[in-house]
């Protein structure tokens, strides 16, 4: 047996009458789509659920499995008191699954529990299944930090585990869309949020799974989604195969999207390898790319690789630009990986005898020791793209009114604590934003005297 159905389901507790009062009346279309998953998931019969989670355990750099024989959940902090689901687990696919991750290079597992009661992302699909079927056992696993590809990647392993245990078996990916639709939402509006879940619902009607892979990162954060990363493991978990996708509803009532889709599995087909499409289309960008940089990233990128690939400093190109060799000035370089940041180490004012040096040695750093992430490994360097930001001559201001996020990067100082953030970054949109992240990357607290500077830069991409 085999992954024979698969859904996509929202989670809010508003949607359950114990919850919503009357409320839930205003998103019936969303209950009766979830009605008519929790149907065809009966239909089916399925031994073993998987559910993927944006709100059970979550890691930065590891895909947590639920562990232990059960779990039980209820909606006390919803104020309800008399909604309590009690789940067994399928201790020996949890087994299966958490080694097959381990043998493929997958960082994946049970350890590091932090709630054992399942989270509502889980209990409110499995409210409406337990209505028509209660005869399966659950898998419940997190999301991650990792980037979408490692995702999709993660999603294979499972099927995979499936394939080979011989189960049975129902992905239920649970997540709901964007939190910013109305401004009298919960979460405020932004443009991003109904452009994404156009976007993803459009994805979503027509099994289209490449796209959820080429959302940025910035655009997902401006449209504050949930499900997204839960989406694409369920693709993981669908590739290769044919599926016949229908988008049973979409509603943004609240001021948050509420997406229900189906997939029947169909037979098999292999142009829907979306992880190597993604990773073909990928190297074709970055060779374009490769083939514009100017002599600071093209040096960047000499630095890291000949490093990586040899265990040695690269030698300076006799080419260079005399600006690169005549003069000194702090240099930052940056990595980034299918759009994620890969890395970013630099110094705020030189430590070397000019430019070129400053960009061969902060290269290689921002590979190898930037403390957020592990050390760049020789597959990845065809994937990595760069960019170098030379800074000028820090200047003290007094007020951060001076500041344009655009123009300036910021330098907060105490003690001995100081930290640094360059300008014109995806996420950062206010100077007040700026400083509170620098001071976060300083350790300095909010109510810490600290002085500031600012500082401008010429980026090279």
């Amino acid at each position: 047996m085999s992954i024979t159905g698969a859904f996509i389901v929202p989670h809010p507790p508003i949607v359950l009458p114990e919850v919503g009062r009357g409320e839930e009346k205003k998103i019936q279309k969303t209950a009766d789509a979830i009605n008519e998953v929790a149907r065809r998931i009966a239909e089916i019969e399925p031994e073993v659920i998987i559910i993927t989670s944006p709100h059970t355990t979550i890691y930065s750099d590891y895909f947590h499995i639920s562990p232990g024989k059960k779990a039980r959940g209820d909606l006390r902090r919803f104020g309800v008191s008399n909604v309590t689901i009690e789940v067994t687990y399928d201790n020996e696919m949890v087994q299966a699954l958490s080694e097959a991750a381990g043998d493929e290079g997958i960082h994946a597992g049970m350890m590091g529990e932090k709630e054992k009661n399942l989270d509502h992302g889980t209990l409110i699909p499995l409210y409406f299944i337990n209505k028509y079927y209660t005869r399966y056992k659950l898998v419940r696993i997190g999301l991650s930090g990792l980037t979408p590809l490692e995702h999709y990647r993660f999603g294979k392993i499972i099927a995979n585990t499936i394939d080979r245990m011989g189960r049975n078996a129902v992905f239920v990916a649970s997540g709901d869309l964007s939190h910013k639709l109305l401004e009298d939402g919960p979460y405020g509006f932004a443009n991003e949020g109904p452009e994404f879940d156009r976007k993803v619902t459009e994805s979503m009607g027509k099994g289209d799974f490449f796209e959820f892979l080429n959302f940025s990162p910035s655009f997902c954060d401006a449209a504050a989604e949930c499900g997204l990363r839960s989406f694409i493991i369920m693709a993981g978990a669908l590739d290769g195969k044919a599926v016949k996708p229908e988008l049973l509803s979409y509603e943004g009532t609240f001021g948050v999207g509420y997406g229900v889709a189906a997939y029947e599995i169909t037979g098999n087909d292999e142009n829907r390898r979306f992880d190597e499409i993604f990773i073909m289309k990928e190297r074709e960008r970055i060779h374009g790319i490769k083939s514009n940089e100017d002599p600071y990233v093209h040096l960047a990128r000499l630095s890291l690789e000949t490093f990586v690939k040899t265990g040695k400093s690269a030698e300076l190109p006799d080419t260079l630009p005399e600006e690169m060799l005549n003069r000194q000035a702090g240099v930052f370089v940056s990595l980034k990986k299918h759009g994620h940041l890969r890395g970013c180490i630099g110094t705020i004012g030189p430590v070397t005898q000019n430019i070129a040096q400053e960009i061969l040695r902060n290269a290689v750093s921002a590979g190898t020791e930037d403390p957020r992430f592990p050390p760049v490994t020789r597959a990845e360097l065809p994937e990595l793209v760069y960019s170098v930001d030379v800074l000028s001559a820090p200047e003290p201001i007094q007020s951060i009114d001076e500041l344009d996020v655009k123009r300036y990067g910021v330098i907060v100082t105490s003690g001995h604590r100081r930290g640094l953030l360059l300008p014109n970054l995806e996420t950062v949109d206010t100077p007040q934003q700026q400083v509170e992240i620098a001071l976060q990357k300083a350790g300095i607290r909010l109510n810490q005297p600290y002085s500031m500077e600012r500082f401008e830069v010429v980026r090279h991409k």
